[in-house]
Parts: C-alpha cells; sequence; structure tokens
C-alpha cells in the first residue's frame, strides 16, 4: 500500500500597512525648532541687506557714506537720482538693448539646448558619445582666449557696433546643452517614446508633445540661469558695441566713471538693472518650485 504525499501549501503574506502612529525607517517626525527659523530669517536679512542698502544709498545724495553713522532709512532723493540716472546717459536704451539680448540668447538656448540634449540621451546616432563629450569639453575653454578671433570675425562680417555681434556668440551653450542631456536622461522614459512611435508619431511630434511639456521645470532653472548670465555680461559688450549703443552693464560702467564718484547715482541704476532679474525669477519661480518638488516626490 503506498501513501502520497502532498506538499504542504505555502500561504502569500500580503504586506501589511503601517499601524497607526508608526513612521517608515528614515522617516523623521521631528520638525525644524526655533533655532532654525531664527538661523534662516538672520541669512534672509544678511542676503537681502545689499539690495535695501542701494535702496538706502539710492535714495539720498552721496554725501550719506561721510555720515557717522550711517542713516539706515529711506531718504527722499530716490526718483530724483532715478530721473538723473535717466538723463546722464541712454539708461532706457540701454535696458531695451539688454531685454533684447537677453531674450533672444535665452530664448535660442533653451530651445536648441533641449532639442540636443533630446537627441543625446533618447536618440541613438553614430558618434553620440564622441560628439557630447567634445561640447563637455568646450567648457574648460576660458571665453577670454577667443575674444579676439571673435571680434575678428565679427569685423570681417561687419556686425561690430551692432547687437547682432553680441547676440550670435551666445545662441547656443554647452553648459545648456550638458544640463538639459543630463535632465531628459532621467526625466524621460524611454518606454513612452517608444509608444509614442508605436502610435506613429515622429521624431519631432514626439519632441514637441512629450519631451517639450515634460522638460519645463529644467527648461525654467536653464531660461532663468541664461538671463541672467545674458544680463549681467560685461566684456564682450564693452567690446564690440559702441558708447552711444550699450547695453545696462556697460552703461552702468559710465554712470560709475568720473573723477569723483557719485555712489548714489550708480547705485540706483544698479538697482532699476536688478529689478528685471527679480521679475524673471518671480515669473519662473513657479516652474522651478514644481520642478524641485517633482524630484523630491519622485527621490
Amino acid at each position: 500500500m503506498t501513501t502520497t504525499m502532498t506538499r504542504p501549501e505555502r500561504t502569500r503574506q500580503t504586506p501589511q500597512p503601517p499601524a497607526p502612529g508608526r513612521r517608515f525607517k528614515g522617516v523623521s517626525d521631528r520638525r525644524p525648532g526655533l533655532l532654525t527659523y531664527l538661523a534662516l530669517t538672520g541669512l534672509a536679512l544678511f542676503s537681502a541687506f545689499p539690495l535695501y542698502w542701494s535702496f538706502v544709498v539710492g535714495s539720498h545724495d552721496n554725501g550719506i557714506l561721510g555720515q557717522v553713522p550711517p542713516p539706515f532709512g529711506l531718504g527722499p532723493n530716490l526718483f530724483a537720482n532715478i530721473e538723473r540716472a535717466f538723463g546722464t546717459i541712454e539708461f532706457g536704451k540701454a535696458l531695451m538693448n539688454s531685454f533684447l539680448v537677453s531674450g533672444a540668447i535665452t530664448l535660442s538656448v533653451v530651445l536648441f539646448s533641449t532639442l540636443a540634449g533630446f537627441a543625446f540621451a533618447k536618440l541613438a546616432f553614430r558618434g553620440r558619445n564622441i560628439l557630447l563629450i567634445t561640447v563637455i569639453a568646450t567648457m574648460m575653454v576660458p571665453t577670454q582666449l577667443g575674444i579676439i578671433p571673435l571680434y575678428m570675425l565679427m569685423a570681417k562680417i561687419e556686425w561690430t557696433g551692432t547687437m547682432y555681434a553680441v547676440v550670435a556668440p551666445g545662441l547656443v551653450s554647452a553648459f545648456g546643452v550638458f544640463f538639459m542631456t543630463q535632465y531628459l536622461g532621467e526625466a524621460v522614459p524611454t518606454e513612452l517614446i517608444e509608444a509614442a512611435r508605436a502610435d506613429g508619431c515622429s521624431t519631432l511630434r514626439i519632441f514637441w508633445h512629450v519631451v517639450l511639456p515634460i522638460s519645463k521645470p529644467a527648461a525654467a532653472v536653464l531660461g532663468m540661469l541664461t538671463f541672467m548670465t545674458a544680463w549681467n555680461d560685461f566684456f564682450w559688450p564693452l567690446v564690440v558695441l559702441t558708447p552711444e549703443d550699450p547695453t545696462v552693464q556697460v552703461a552702468l560702467s559710465a554712470l560709475a566713471s568720473g573723477y569723483i564718484t557719485d555712489f548714489s547715482l550708480s547705485l540706483t541704476g544698479t538697482l532699476i538693472a536688478t529689478l528685471p532679474l527679480m521679475v524673471v525669477f518671480v515669473l519662473l519661480g513657479k516652474q522651478i518650485i514644481g520642478g524641485i518638488m517633482q524630484g523630491a516626490v519622485k527621490g
């Protein structure tokens, strides 16, 4: 008589949710204390003090620098100094030139960097790694080394003294290409691109309808950094432009020139030149914070 042995069935255990009041490992219940808030408040005030001091000096005359102790309240001369700044040099024209230059460079860098980043991150083609390494290697070359040959090129095509000479060298950024390549390589799933191709989408439609919406947070960060870099650029516009048609940084250097520097006038101009950067940060802040929160949720 033979007996058959039956193998005992294994019972599958389903994961149980954590009990009320129980925290996952690595998650802390601690909240920032009073000392943390005081440190952050002090750091914020310390960072904002130069901007406030520009307000203070710009609202007084030049004699404020000789007062001991110096006043920390606003004076009555702010609008008069603003009027003097616009009347001393072509400051309004300089602001408009910087807006045009920075806006054109920012749009071009964001567009071309996103296109190149998509190609390097998600498209397979011969020589991709070599081209990417070449692009990254150009970041190691100091900008000053190319000033003389770049000026000779602009003189040969008769662009010196025009805004084209300021815009053209900054239309593509090696940092932007590398930045978008790193971001899109992690943010865009390969399966999503393959699904779009299965639905009959071309590469351009995939970029426009799939890649571009996903790249908005990184594009906002890159746009802000590019706008700040182009807005604060001083050396190349000083070389290639005429004093009658400057950008804002060249105009600020003209305000600070002279035998005796009028600090109230120059800091008033600096204050005016800083406000557009703050506006750009406010406009792009929603996308930047959205990108940070997206990374925090993924992590």
